[in-house]
């Protein structure tokens, strides 16, 4: 195990620390929750402020075309498209996850017949969505066993929608295999990429990936409920049609004509108006960004959980994740029975992850804002609330509507 002292030293050395200024960390918080809700950057409060005070409260309706509010959702599309190695015409920042999730895999089942799956264990969101298209569209519905890989899906199958980093076990998707595998037997994957975006060091585009989604507030720190992203290829486009076509995916929405003709570009991806607060403040918070190697990022997002998977060692805490030195997600889940009250006595003293049922405790990772000595304080005071059994007090064995 590290000591206090080693981490300092690799702080001093570590090439992301000056990333930590650009954030609004409260004092006397230790955050380790940046995998469902990342820390505000300071330039996304400073946009969100900027887009209220002035943009909407000064310039008004004329702020649509002044301030760039319409192309929004694509001039933030394009910077999110650096983090996932694609094309900058290729995303669209719009609408929620699920809701994107619906509308790729409908089109695709429209252009391509077939059936739907989706792993047990998987995000709930991602089970629920694929039974509700099954439900509408009378597609066959397949929930499949974990890690089920392409060629041994059932036959009819024609979209997978599979996560790039679990939400649980943060083990990272094999996405070049899948993607091979998927090409072979014409198989549709959507990748969501909800806990990989502004973590894993992604190349879809390389990877042969041709859709995906994904949301803003989780290591992008867009805020609660950030807007989601939309990635299809190019050369997919034209070939799918958006089923729930709003005006704004009209080739000509000012036209105000009565029938539809999509845009022949990622815009047809759009539906409706844009939420232009939520995206000003996730536009700001993908400025931290600037700069930064991914290939970094990842790294050092496993070398801050192998400090916390060490400590569970020397506790005899079993991991549900990756082990030490393995390639994972920004986050490690450990075991206890009494999980919850343990996170939850963390919290009291300013450590705050997560509890997911049964019994995981999760600690997400920021590699730009967390240190590697604020990990280490984290992982003797997980060690210290365990040992002294200060977990065991009825506030914190009482459950939260949130875990």
């Amino acid at each position: 195990m590290l000591t206090r002292e080693a981490c300092e030293a690799l702080d001093q050395t570590d090439p992301l620390k000056d990333k930590r200024d650009l954030f609004a960390l409260p004092e006397g918080v230790i955050y380790l929750d940046g995998n469902s809700l990342g820390v505000p950057p300071k330039a996304a409060l400073a946009r969100l402020r900027e887009a209220s005070e002035s943009e909407w409260a000064v310039g008004l309706i004329r702020s649509w075309n002044d301030a760039g509010w319409m192309d929004l959702p694509l001039t933030l599309g394009g910077k999110l498209a650096l983090l996932m190695g694609v094309k900058a015409s290729e995303v669209i920042a719009v609408d929620t996850v699920t809701i994107n999730l619906f509308k790729l895999a409908t089109a695709l089942l429209d252009r391509d017949g077939g059936g739907i799956a989706a792993e047990a264990g998987e995000f709930p969101t991602d089970n629920h969505v694929m039974e509700g298209i099954s439900r509408i569209t009378g597609a066959p519905m397949h929930r499949v066993a974990p890690n089920t890989r392409p060629k041994y899906l059932p036959d009819d199958v024609k979209v997978l929608i599979k996560s790039a980093v679990h939400y649980k076990s943060a083990q990272i998707a094999d996405f070049e295999g899948y993607q091979r595998e998927a090409a072979a037997r014409g198989l549709n994957i959507i990748w969501d990429l909800s806990h990989a975006t502004g973590l894993v060091d992604l190349k879809l585009s390389a990877w042969g990936a041709k859709y995906a989604v994904g949301c803003g507030y989780k290591f992008l720190s867009g805020g609660p409920g950030a807007p989601a992203f939309l990635y299809c290829a190019e050369d997919q486009i034209q070939t799918l049609e958006h089923p729930v076509s709003g005006w704004l995916g009209h080739k000509r929405p000012f036209g105000f004509e009565d029938a539809y003709e999509p845009d022949d570009t990622i815009v047809r991806w759009r539906t409706s108006s844009p939420s232009i607060l939520a995206l000003s403040a996730l536009d700001g918070a993908v400025s931290a960004y600037d700069g930064v190697d991914m290939a970094q990022v990842e790294a050092k997002a496993v070398a801050l959980g192998d400090i916390m998977l060490a400590q569970a060692e020397a506790l005899g805490l079993d991991h549900a994740c990756p082990g030490p030195g393995e390639r994972r997600g920004g986050h490690v889940v450990l075991r206890h029975e009494q999980g919850y009250a343990i996170v939850q006595a963390l919290i009291d003293r300013g450590i705050i992850g997560d509890f997911r049922a049964p019994d995981l405790m999760r600690f997400g990772f920021n590699p730009l804002y967390n240190s590697y000595a604020e990990v280490f304080d984290a992982a003797q005071a997980l060690s210290d609330v365990i040992q002294t059994g200060a977990w065991d007090d009825p506030k914190f064995l009482a459950k939260k509507a949130v875990t």
